[in-house]
């Protein structure tokens, strides 16, 4: 794995978003993985290691989350800025074309950039969200949300089993590295949840009403997988089947008793992207 980074512009300076490689970076393929809301590019370890021997995969830090920097004062966080930010990665890369794998937030702008005209994206894989996102849901990720404070990583493994029941799965081990990657540390010796705490505002602000993305899931024109928690509150039966029926080429991934959202870290689910990435290799 190689870290490197690249400057994105917001609507007062520059700020830097830090990326992690894998591969050789002479491949001409590339995947990018784009982690959800309140999570960074960490999670993806150990589906890289795996896709990288087809791949130059790309995980980014979104901007607030992890290594990369946090946006001044004033400046939202955001689907617009984060569009923006991706565009200047995808310029770094220097690649017509791109493979996307993204997890909740990761897959809405995944499926914002397929979306539109001339998009780069030539397969976007979406993990556990849709084109319609229910209120509630988002309320109740805004209640975990924000300047949480932990005395040990114990805590903070603790914290992160209780609200990413999903996960319930992985391995003790993986748990570990999703603790040890998903806090920072703070001048009087406590642990914080490795994100900008204006993000949970930002969350809460847009929690009061339902999210409708069909008009960009219609303009998706590359391939299309989703993988769906199937006690997702994010993804709903419902949402899954008008997604069906607007895009009946798309594949499905149902896993029972799993909900918000898969980890992607598990052998099968990560066994599926790979058969699917190579069924529509370029």
């Amino acid at each position: 794995m190689h870290t490197d980074s690249v400057l994105c512009l917001n609507g007062q300076g520059f700020h830097r978003m830090v990326y992690r490689q894998w591969g050789s970076a002479e491949n001409d393929r590339v995947l990018v993985c784009v982690h959800g809301l309140a999570r960074n590019s960490r999670d993806f370890d150990d589906i890289a290691k795996v896709l990288a021997r087809d791949y130059r995969v790309i995980c980014p830090d979104v901007v607030g989350r992890g290594s990369s920097d946090w946006l001044p004062a004033g400046v939202e966080y955001g689907i617009p800025q984060y569009l923006s930010d991706m565009t200047a990665l995808l310029a770094r890369l220097n690649v017509d074309k791109v493979d996307w794998l993204g997890t909740s937030m990761g897959g809405i702008i995944g499926m914002c950039l397929a979306a539109m005209p001339n998009s780069p994206i030539h397969s976007l894989i979406i993990n556990d969200v849709g084109s319609f996102i229910p209120s509630a849901a988002l309320l109740r990720i805004s209640g975990y949300l924000g300047d949480k404070r932990f005395a040990s990583m114990q805590e903070v493994e603790q914290f992160m089993r209780t609200n990413y029941t999903a996960l319930k799965h992985i391995s003790d081990q993986q748990w570990i590295h999703l603790a040890k990657h998903g806090v920072r540390e703070l001048e009087d010796g406590q642990l914080a949840i490795h994100y900008d705490p204006a993000i949970a505002t930002a969350t809460a602000a847009n929690a009061a009403n339902d999210i409708d993305l069909s008009l960009f899931w219609q303009a998706v024109n590359c391939h299309q997988a989703l993988i769906w928690g199937e006690e997702s509150d994010i993804l709903s039966a419902d949402t899954v089947q008008q997604m069906q029926a607007q895009r009946p080429e798309m594949e499905l991934l149902s896993l029972p008793g799993i909900g918000h959202a898969p980890s992607l870290m598990e052998d099968d689910q990560i066994h599926w992207v790979q058969d699917w990435l190579r069924r529509h290799q370029r």
